[in-house]
């Protein structure tokens, strides 16, 4: 495989998504001292008592954290390294679960924290070169069609019962994880585990969307409610009403909208994270569409065979045309000017700061941010101003397709690590996910992984206080929020791709048709490539032949699929809103029955 190339400066969404110092971006954490004897009962006490809220009682706590010492005894005194990217959560496990980690088994554990690229670049490293770099990785489940079809992943499902099932943790409970069929490839095997999850969603100010005068107006003008928008004509209609019928509270300029323009790398997972699937590109399917998945790439049976609508893809259709004449539509007129030049670090702040009366793409990991005191969209009491909710869709979008994205940092074991040092990592790697510390990590940096946790007692207390955070995690709408999938060969070479044809047309030196016409055409070349090379097999791209879009559009209706989808006569329906507290009330009150846990 190709590695990235290294670029300056943080890049990534992950890197960008919590405030933390320079020293703790780029020094790593590292566990102390590994004891000479297992953990005496004082020590796992102690550790019990860091680790509440636990869905666990004291007792299991103790049972599983004993399971982890002696499980680790043959590997006591090695020295194991770990990475991961930098997000409030990673930072608990480098700082304090590395340490409990170490004190508890004896195995010295360094966990690095470092750019999302970096991590990508380094796996990148080790699965070119064969040698071992990390022990143990966490890394975004967006690579699982890139780690299926490589070959050279750890399939976990296999090892579980085993090679490491010696090192399995029996009270693990693999069902429990919400991300599970994520981190499965196409073969039906599990590659990954979830470690921390967050995703994209609509946000917006509730305060102003209850006052009854706004409510009035915004009535008499559209003839229907202010609420949370159903539909992109919905959203539209309230970024016009905010940005130029509303134009000032308390003195204050307010817009309709927030988003960020600028040609840069953090432009690119603006779009591969589900923006096209939000529009309505791509077929049904959870957790991404089939044949066509929301990158516009089609599959038949597991092979890639097309990312242009020549070639029966969709990344150049209507739908996804659509999708960026909308986003640059709204941009330019309904978001504070100067966001046309902000990356998405920049941008990122902005809502806190109390003049946006909305945001269709708003990722869930700036919560903790979001509800800090004092802050211009705080209540006095600790409540917050605003409120998160199902994202809105496009005019191409129908019932079954997904509709936002999810992020799914997850554990991963590579082959070309040493078999004893494999073990150890997954010692770890169990560690940080299992039960016994899991609750107490989703408070502290609100990443879900486990449906216990979501629906704990200690959510259910803290809910007022995160705006719908945990509202929409326990509701069934939240399976329609998923990573990207298996249809995408080889996510590293293909991502890369997006921010520089998107951000043709983001400058205004392509239309959107030219620009996504030039996104298709270089998927397609990427995959020409790999498929010419082989090395991804049986399962690697096989591309169709060109045919005309008149083709494959009578295809997909012959087929009873989707995509691609002809051009909409009507590309703005009329606008449909809920309201949010009607919305909140019709979700389920208590977790659904195991078997349908996705």
């Amino acid at each position: 495989m190709r590695q990235f190339r290294r670029r300056k400066g943080p890049l990534t969404k992950i890197s960008f998504l919590t405030v933390s110092s320079a020293a703790a971006i780029l020094a790593t954490a590292f566990a102390a001292s590994a004891p000479v004897r297992a953990a005496d009962d004082a020590t796992i006490q102690k550790w019990i008592a860091e680790f509440q809220p636990s869905t666990l009682s004291k007792e299991d706590q103790k049972k599983e954290l004993e399971w982890f010492a002696k499980a680790a005894e043959p590997f006591k005194g090695m020295e194991i390294n770990v990475v991961s990217e930098t997000i409030t959560t990673h930072e608990y496990e480098s700082q304090t679960l590395a340490k409990a980690f170490t004190e508890l088994t004896g195995i010295k554990l360094k966990h690095d924290i470092i750019q999302e690229g970096d991590v990508v670049e380094k796996l990148q490293t080790q699965m070119q070169s064969g040698k071992n770099v990390y022990d143990g990785w966490i890394n975004d489940s967006d690579l699982i069609g890139t780690h299926f079809r490589y070959g050279q992943t750890i399939v976990l499902s296999d090892y579980m019962t085993g090679e490491g099932k010696d090192v399995t943790d029996p009270m693990l409970d693999v069902n429990d994880f919400i991300g599970k069929s994520f981190t499965t490839a196409p073969d039906g095997k599990l590659y990954q585990l979830p470690d921390q999850q967050f995703a994209n969603l609509y946000w917006f100010r509730y305060d102003w969307f209850t006052n009854p005068d706004y409510k009035a107006k915004f009535k008499a003008k559209y003839g229907y409610d202010l609420g949370v928008p159903v539909n992109w004509s919905a959203y539209e209609d309230i970024a016009e009403f905010f940005t130029n019928d509303i134009k000032e509270i308390n003195g204050v300029k307010v817009y309709g909208h927030m988003d960020y323009g600028k040609k840069d790398p953090s432009l690119g997972w603006r779009f591969t994270d589900a923006w096209l699937s939000m529009a309505g590109n791509g077929d049904k399917g959870i957790p991404n569409g089939l044949p066509v998945d929301e990158w516009g790439i089609r599959m038949e049976g597991c092979r890639p065979v097309g990312s242009s609508v020549e070639r029966g893809g969709d990344t150049n259709g209507p739908a996804a045309v659509y999708s960026i004449t909308k986003y640059l539509e709204w941009l330019k007129k309904y978001a504070p000017p100067q966001a046309q030049g902000m990356t998405f670090s920049e941008a990122g702040p902005v809502p806190a700061q109390g003049n946006i009366a909305q945001q269709m793409f708003w990722y869930t990991a700036f919560t903790a941010d979001m509800v800090k005191p004092g802050i211009a969209v705080m209540n006095a009491d600790g409540t917050p101003k605003w409120r998160m909710a199902p994202s809105p869709h496009g005019a191409y979008w129908k019932e079954g397709m997904k509709l936002g994205y999810q992020d799914a940092g997850s554990v991963t074991l590579l082959k070309s690590t040493p078999a004893d040092r494999r073990k150890a990592a997954w010692l770890y790697l169990q560690f940080i996910i299992s039960k016994t510390v899991s609750l107490k990590k989703s408070h502290v940096g609100l990443t879900f992984i486990r449906e216990s946790d979501i629906w704990d007692k200690s959510f259910t207390e803290r809910a007022p206080k995160l705006g719908g955070l945990i509202e929409f995690y326990r509701s069934p709408a939240r399976v329609q929020w998923t990573p990207t999938g298996n249809n995408v060969p080889d996510y590293p070479k293909l991502a890369q791709l997006w921010w520089q044809n998107i951000g043709d047309a983001s400058s205004g030196s392509k239309t959107p048709q030219a620009a996504m016409d030039a996104l298709a055409a270089a998927q397609d070349s990427v995959m020409e490539r790999l498929e010419k090379s082989g090395v991804q097999g049986k399962c690697g791209p096989k591309l169709n032949k060109k045919e005309s879009a008149e083709y494959w559009f009578a295809k997909a209706e012959k087929d009873g699929t989707i995509a691609p989808q002809r051009k909409l006569a009507n590309e703005k329906p009329k606008g449909e809103t809920v309201d949010y507290d009607t919305l909140i009330k019709s979700w389920p009150a208590s977790p659904p029955k195991r078997a349908s846990l996705q």
